[in-house]
């Protein structure tokens, strides 16, 4: 069931390791201090790291340090008028901007699922074990097991939609599960399901380059809500579709990560993948 290499789910554990080491030692801690607590030679986990993220143990640290998020907000902050454009330009992801999705109406959110299939399946990914979900129209949920253990995941995921008819089917959900977390996600279908003021929110999110973060305020301020900060905070956790609908990438003005529903190290992890990416 992977969708990378068999050793994708295994690099997240030992990057989720080394957080706790790095937040520990700090940016002071030297490769070999590294790498020898957590079991490996230098050299060893020099090539991990440089195969998988493509730049080394040392700079790749750096992106993993509480501090990321702030150097994130000077280096790397976009409006989201601008957003568009700076993927365009070549400086963010493009892939990113052309997701094809479609959202159902009010009126069949209202109802909970009911009448609807949907499909589900786990698969190892770069950030551990993921559930993903999908109906006919494409994917309409990731979910991230490292951190909240993946019977929490599953329970989290169908409750959102009680009145589904959920079916194991991962051969269905495969070549899309591939296409999101492979070189372009665009080939991606989504189908969000939400309010409508999630569905705004939503679609505001996938307007944020990967390499690129935005803040909570700067959501509201699209969606024509600036004084709603806290509602659209809350619209962005309710994010079924982690990952693709890239929530991880909105931070607080502060510097601060804010929350994520999956863990924060998940998130770390997937801001430091992808600056990571944006320099290699």
């Amino acid at each position: 069931m992977n969708v990378q290499t068999p050793e994708s789910g295994y690099h997240y554990n030992v990057m989720r390791r080394a957080i706790d080491l790095i937040d520990q030692g700090g940016e002071t801690l030297s490769l070999e201090e590294l790498a020898g607590q957590m079991g490996m030679s230098p050299a060893h986990f020099q090539r991990l790291f440089s195969r998988w993220t493509g730049v080394s143990p040392k700079r790749y640290q750096q992106y993993l340090t509480l501090g990321h998020a702030k150097a994130l907000l000077r280096e790397r902050f976009t409006t989201l008028e601008t957003a568009h454009n700076v993927g365009l330009s070549g400086s963010g992801r493009l892939h990113d901007l052309f997701l094809k999705w479609e959202s159902m109406s009010p009126g069949e959110y209202a109802r909970k699922g009911a009448g609807l299939t949907v499909y589900w399946g786990w698969f190892d990914c770069p950030f551990g074990p993921a559930l993903v979900m999908g109906t006919d129209k494409g994917i309409c949920g990731i979910a991230f097991g490292a951190e909240t253990g993946e019977a929490a995941a599953m329970e989290d995921m169908t409750a959102r939609w009680p009145k589904a008819n959920f079916v194991e089917d991962t051969e269905k959900l495969r070549p899309w599960v591939e296409a999101s977390f492979g070189a372009d996600r665009s080939e991606t279908p989504l189908h969000l399901i939400g309010s409508p003021l999630q569905i705004k929110v939503w679609e505001a999110l996938m307007h944020i380059p990967s390499g690129q973060v935005t803040t909570y305020s700067e959501i509201a301020q699209r969606v024509g809500s600036p004084q709603a900060v806290r509602a659209v905070g809350t619209a962005v956790g309710r994010n079924p579709v982690s990952w693709l609908i890239p929530c991880h990438r909105a931070l607080r003005k502060s510097g601060g990560l804010g929350g994520y529903h999956w863990g924060l190290p998940v998130k770390r992890a997937m801001l430091a993948y992808e600056a990571a990416q944006a320099d290699a």
